[in-house]
């Protein structure tokens, strides 16, 4: 049975993140944001990438399966059905479609695979919705969203 799962970085530490992932078997960390640049320590892309392969985690950045400019905008202002709209949008696009079936056989033929977005609640985040999409293509999907420990001031 194919796994998949997801996490939020929201008010986590980057060794928690990679804590949780590592306790759940994850063998790759797909980042789904449209722009991989944080101000959060550690999760920018290069950041992000070295703290994860230091664990032995492979990474993957796929922007295609980002949420567009305006679809941030709404997460950020709190309209999740408005930031769902324009995602689901965003997905019938050939760039958003060929990253999500080249995603579907990743996890279809290989180890759990991880989606990382900012959100640390995966119902307000698209990658919600992909899990959703990814779950239409693979029916025996097991779907499994991971919270890391929050981090200590």
């Amino acid at each position: 049975m194919p796994v998949l799962f997801t996490i939020g970085y929201e008010g986590a530490a980057l060794r928690d993140v990679v804590a949780a992932l590592r306790a759940a078997g994850v063998a790759e960390l797909i980042d789904v944001r449209a722009v991989a640049a944080s101000r959060r320590a550690g999760f920018a892309k290069s950041a992000l990438r070295a703290g994860v392969e230091a664990a032995g985690i492979g990474y993957r950045h796929l922007r295609d399966l980002g949420t567009p400019a305006e679809g941030r905008a709404a997460a950020r202002a709190g309209r999740h059905e408005a930031m769902r709209r324009i995602f689901t949008a965003h997905l019938a696009t050939a760039e958003a479609e060929t990253a999500l079936a080249g995603l579907a056989a990743r996890i279809a033929d290989g180890p759990p695979v991880c989606l990382l977005c900012l959100e640390r609640d995966h119902r307000h985040c698209h990658r919600a919705i992909l899990a959703e999409r990814l779950g239409e293509r693979l029916r025996d999907l097991e779907v499994h969203h991971l919270l890391p420990a929050p981090a200590v001031a």
